[in-house]
């Protein structure tokens, strides 16, 4: 047996390689040579009692104040406490139960120590619990050397259990660290020398047993990189094995569905959309399965801030007032529906400011039909614009389609002859007098009726152009607009007081003006041109403003703002089910949990429309059957989805896991779309992959991994190194902004006080609210809470402070109760937990989406899949027992509609607490990919790995995904090209070993299953 598998009961005993076992995992030799310090006390440097930081291990040298043995517990536990000096601040060291005894006899007051600990906070005020300590004598000058070997010492600090501390697991790697010398070397001799690495065996005698700050730098090096190239090396095998496999090639079919699909969506998808589709579909048209993972989220829209006017036929309403089923004037004069609002959150805004002075605003997606005498009439996006404003010349290039003049009859009863409201505004018209809205919102011959009655009245001409003199500054402004409504160009010009000569130029299809005779409506014909152009003179920054776009079921997907067009884009994973319908094959989406599962159906089949109801596959029409599979179903319903599968009548299916049951066949599975991927087992997901040779021989289905939760670059490489990458990263679609604040409610009750008002006002702007709790609160005792004998007398014994710490986490039943009777009183507050039964939960739901109600209390149930735009406010209790990136998914609960999203995190956390700073940069930041990384910077890196889904032990002890990005980069590189050259590793045979030892055969299926 090699040195390194040697159990460690024939080394250590019985007793101490059980306790290694059972708590540490750790059961061979090389097991505990491999389990490396996670720090070095050098006990930290000097610090003074004034200069104290929080959370961090420190060395002091001061002098005992005062000493004290207190009881607890109703007397049954004693601590000491110590209150040092050092003459800039004072520090309390304590002590419990039979720790007590030896400092109470050392610690005497005006005795002078070093101390060495972990500063902590109980009761507002600094302290260390338990530190180490040496006394020094009483010459302040002659202990100087002590003090320095004292704090500069490098001891090892293991990752420890309560069974066994960390100066024991050292003991332990002392008996075991002469077998370091057998240690087989994984690396190859020229990789080694190439990247300057020290030998292994040297590597792991200087990680354990280091002089100098050096020696843990080389070691740490050298074992960073054993534990990437071995990673490395195993999913380069795992990639190179996919491309082994067979599958269908579903090359992209001319005249199929996805054109169809692509030619009812307004315009063109957006840049990164339209590279993702182009990688997708390279990889669906191999003859290999597609393994890819697509990350972030993926829709984004070109938008208007919310108080940009829309056209509607009864006159301009603001976008942020646009609902489905709101009727709106396209620019070619027609009526036609608004089919999806999507909400864009805050964005960068820019003012249009056109060659009459008006001005209209947007984001910089937005798409704009331009023309000019050079290129013709051409689509581009504002920010094509602002970098191509000006021509050779110098001047601006680019004019703006005008719209179709169109009647509005928006303004109620005109009791009086259009003309002569003209006339009188022009005689008499004072500085608030404003046309009535009756002749604005009107047919086009009154509205031309009006401007005729102010210009005959008030008008002459400047020039060849007619201008209406000094009008007051409201009057000119609906002059304006009239001008504009039918088509023409009106440049109001200040000339003092408040009054505009307003310059007017009406398209040449209009009749002249003339002496007091009214218009008929002669010559007024939209098809002799809409109207004249207008340039752009300038693109103005204005900062950041809500914004959203809409979808307007018309075939030029466009709609008149100040006469401009907008266009939204849709899902690209849609467009890869799509293609692979029209090759033949089906595509499946594997959603988490019913309520997703049900969103994704309804949303997939109203962007298609007509073609989500569609024959057979293969058949000459162009659509297909989109069909829900979910546990809940009626058996009917069932059955009748179950037979659309196998007959390939339906081409799209979405569901939860009852898609994988052994009942649920397919015609012909080519694509497997799984979102939200971290919430499936790795043994589901393959169960799913698995049923690709239902009609045909054994063929494995092309698999699309989604996640809405950002994954950083290295954590995508090492995680899912056997997956090609593809990255949406634009702002989510659907969302407003959300202000984010951390509550301490502890520090500071009236803030709690007032997160509570806040809902309420929240409620009575007629939006709704979730309080979020950890916990259901129905359990019988709280985790945790049955201790017996002596472990209950020990835990007696623990400090005050961690008896806070370990409170239960607040519940939604307790919550909810007290809100009821409480802050919330009087509003329609309802429960909702994963233990209600499914019923119960889907009326909940139902009620809340319906507004019936006006507060959900509700456990993590809603992070996924909750979609109910009207919800604004959310207050999550005790936030600090939550991770970053489950606080981020509940925070996109909110925020989903036109109104901006509020999320107060309330924490009992002092201020300069770790939880507290977490808090902190989740309230600062709605950027995804940014709280990834600190999540991931807070987590162990088996929890990284998906080491709960796999049920393996992690393999990495060293490396840190998130710090080591050039190391997995460099050893991704080096793996990739010594696989190629040699897949079977035979001339590797240390790396073969190390491959074994490191990802044995379980865990090599996990990353192999993705």
């Amino acid at each position: 047996m090699a040195a390194l598998d040697e159990p460690l009961k024939k080394i250590l005993g019985g007793t101490t390689a059980k306790v290694l076992a059972e708590h540490l995992g750790l059961q061979t030799v090389g097991d505990l040579l491999h389990h490396y310090p996670r720090r070095y006390a050098e006990r930290g440097e000097l610090t003074r009692l004034a200069d104290l930081p929080l959370d961090e291990h420190v060395t002091v040298v001061a002098q005992v104040a005062d000493s004290r043995v207190l009881k607890f517990n109703g007397g049954r536990g004693q601590r000491l406490e110590v209150t040092l000096t050092d003459g800039s601040g004072r520090l309390r060291l304590v002590f419990f139960g039979k720790g007590i005894h030896k400092p109470h006899k050392d610690l005497l007051p005006g005795r002078r120590a070093m101390f060495a600990g972990k500063v902590s906070v109980f009761n507002h005020k600094l302290q260390l619990a338990h530190p180490e300590y040496e006394l020094l004598d009483g010459d302040a000058d002659s202990g100087a050397e002590a003090v320095d070997a004292f704090a500069r010492q490098l001891l090892p600090i293991y990752p420890a259990c309560q069974q066994m501390a960390s100066w024991k697991i050292a003991k332990a790697v002392d008996a075991v660290l002469p077998s370091a010398q057998d240690a087989v070397d994984p690396l190859p001799g020229a990789l080694r020398e190439g990247r300057a690495l020290v030998p292994l065996t040297e590597a792991l005698l200087k990680i354990h047993r280091p002089e100098s700050k050096a020696d843990i730098a080389a070691a740490r090096d050298r074992l960073k990189w054993d534990e990437a190239f071995v990673l490395q090396v195993a999913l380069a095998r795992r990639r190179l094995a996919e491309t082994q496999l067979p599958a269908v090639a579903r090359r992209v079919t001319e005249g199929g569905i996805l054109d169809a699909f692509d030619a009812k969506l307004p315009f063109t998808l957006t840049d990164g959309q339209q590279k993702v589709s182009r990688e997708i579909f390279d990889d669906l048209a191999a003859e290999h399965p597609m393994h890819r993972l697509l990350q972030g989220e993926v829709g984004s829209g070109k938008a208007q801030p919310l108080d940009a006017l829309v056209l509607t036929p009864r006159g301009f309403c603001p976008m942020g007032e646009m609902a489905v089923g709101t009727e709106v004037v396209v620019p070619s004069g027609e009526r036609a529906v608004v089919d999806g609002v999507f909400p864009q959150g805050e964005r960068e805004v820019w003012r249009l400011v056109l060659s009459d002075g008006s001005a209209v605003e947007c984001d910089d997606e937005h798409l704009w039909i331009v023309g000019s005498r050079e290129t013709g009439e051409r689509v581009l996006t504002n920010r094509e614009l602002r970098g191509d404003l000006l021509g050779p010349d110098g001047r601006p290039q680019w004019s703006i389609a005008a719209a179709t003049p169109v009647d509005l009859d928006g303004g109620g009863d005109r009791p009086l002859d259009p003309y002569l409201v003209g006339q009188r505004l022009a005689e008499g018209g004072g500085p608030a007098d404003r046309l009535p809205e009756a002749y604005r919102h009107a047919p086009l011959k009154d509205r031309l009726a009006v401007v005729q009655g102010l210009m005959d009245t008030g008008g002459g001409t400047a020039g060849a152009a007619a201008v209406f003199r000094a009008a007051p500054g409201p009057l000119a402004e609906d002059l304006a607009w009239l001008v504009r409504s039918l088509g023409g160009a009106a440049r109001p010009v200040p000339v003092g007081n408040g009054a505009c000569d307003v310059l007017v130029e009406l398209p040449a299809a209009y009749p002249p003006f003339r002496d007091g005779a009214a218009s008929d409506g002669a010559g007024v014909h939209p098809e002799d041109g809409p109207g004249i152009r207008r340039t752009v003179e300038a693109i103005e920054h204005l900062g950041r403003k809500p914004v959203q776009c809409i979808s307007v079921a018309h075939p030029s997907h466009a709609y008149v703002t100040d006469h401009f067009t907008v266009t939204h884009n849709t899902m690209v994973a849609l467009r890869a089910m799509l293609g692979v319908v029209d090759s033949g094959g089906q595509a499946a989406m594997l959603a988490p949990t019913e309520v997703l599962a049900q969103q994704h159906h309804r949303s997939i089949t109203e962007m298609m429309g007509e073609l989500a109801e569609g024959g057979m596959l293969g058949g000459a029409e162009k659509g297909t059957k989109v069909v829900l599979l979910t546990g809940s179903m009626g058996a009917a319903a069932r059955r009748q989805a179950l037979l659309d599968l196998v007959t390939g009548e339906a081409g799209i299916v979405v569901g939860t896991h009852a898609l994988i049951e052994d009942k649920v066949q397919f015609h012909d599975l080519g694509l497997v779309v799984v979102d939200e991927q971290h919430r499936f087992g790795v043994e589901q997901r393959d169960a799913l992959r698995g049923k690709g040779n239902s009609q045909r021989e054994k063929q494995t289905p092309h698999l699309l991994v989604m996640t809405a939760t950002p994954i950083p670059r290295t954590v995508a490489m090492t995680v899912f190194g056997d997956l090609e990458t593809s990255v949406l990263d634009q702002l989510p679609a659907g969302r407003s902004p959300i202000a984010s604040h951390v509550v301490p409610a502890k520090d500071k009750p009236h803030f709690l006080a007032r997160a509570w008002e806040r809902v309420r006002e929240e409620v009575a702007a007629g939006h709704q609210g979730y309080v979020v709790c950890p916990r259901i609160g129905d359990e019988e005792e709280a985790p945790g809470a049955k201790k017996k004998g002596a472990k209950a007398a020990a835990a007696k014994e623990s400090s005050p402070e961690d008896a806070a710490e370990k409170r239960p986490p607040l519940a939604v039943l307790d919550i909810a109760e007290q809100l009821k009777t409480g802050p919330l009183a009087g509003l329609r507050v309802a429960v909702l937990h994963g233990r209600m039964a499914p019923d119960d939960k889907d009326d909940v739901m139902r009620s809340f989406a319906a507004g019936e109600l006006d507060v959900l209390v509700a456990t993590t149930v809603i992070e996924v899949g909750v979609n109910v735009p009207n919800a604004t406010a959310m207050v999550i209790m005790d936030a600090d027992r939550f991770g970053v990136s489950q606080l981020h998914q509940l925070r996109g609960r909110v925020g989903r509609g036109a109104a901006p999203g509020l999320c107060l995190l309330v924490s009992e956390m002092p201020e300069a607490s770790p939880a507290r700073a977490r808090l902190a940069a989740v309230a600062r930041t709605l950027d995804g990919f940014e709280l990834s990384r600190i999540d991931l910077e807070q987590r162990r890196e088996g929890d990284v790995l998906g080491q709960a889904q796999s049920g393996v032990r992690s393999s990495l002890r060293m490396l840190a995904v998130i710090d080591d990005e050039d190391v997995i980069a460099a050893a991704r590189e080096e793996a990739t090209a010594l696989v190629t050259a040699d897949p079977e590793l035979t001339g590797y045979p240390e790396l073969r070993i190390a491959l074994s030892a490191l990802l044995d055969e379980e865990r090599e299926q996990y990353l192999d299953k993705g």
